[in-house]
C-alpha cells in the first residue's frame, strides 16, 4: 500500500471497526482480548483507537461494561447492549446491501 492510499484504508476502515466491535463483543470480551480477536478475524484496529471507541459506544448505551476482579489484574468487560445488538443488525443489513451495490459495479452490471 502507498502511503497516500493510507488515509482511504484509514477511512474505510473507520466505519467497520464500529459494526465489528457490536458483533464481537456479543460475546463478552475485554479491550486486549478484543484486538487480538479482531485481528485474528482479519480486521486491524490498533489500541489508540480502540479503547476510546469502546468508551463512546459505551456512553452511547451500544455497549455495557463490568469489571472482573476474579484475576490478579482487574479488568473491563464490555458486551453489546440490546441497542448495539439492534444497532448492528442494522448496520449489518446495510453492510450486505453496499457489498452488493458495490460488486455490481466492480462487475459492471446492472442491478
Amino acid at each position: 500500500m502507498q502511503d497516500k492510499d493510507a488515509t482511504y484504508f484509514q477511512e474505510l476502515r473507520r466505519g467497520t471497526a464500529v459494526l465489528a466491535c457490536l458483533l464481537a463483543l456479543r460475546t463478552p470480551n475485554y479491550g486486549y482480548a478484543l484486538l487480538e480477536h479482531l485481528e485474528a478475524a482479519g480486521i486491524e484496529v490498533e489500541g489508540n483507537t480502540l479503547y476510546p471507541l469502546l468508551r463512546r459506544l459505551e456512553a452511547q448505551g451500544l455497549l455495557t461494561s463490568e469489571w472482573n476482579t476474579d484475576e490478579a489484574r482487574p479488568r473491563k468487560f464490555y458486551s453489546t447492549s440490546q441497542a448495539g445488538i439492534d444497532l448492528a443488525q442494522r448496520l449489518s443489513a446495510d453492510w450486505e446491501r453496499l457489498t452488493d451495490s458495490l460488486r455490481h459495479l466492480t462487475e459492471g452490471t446492472a442491478r
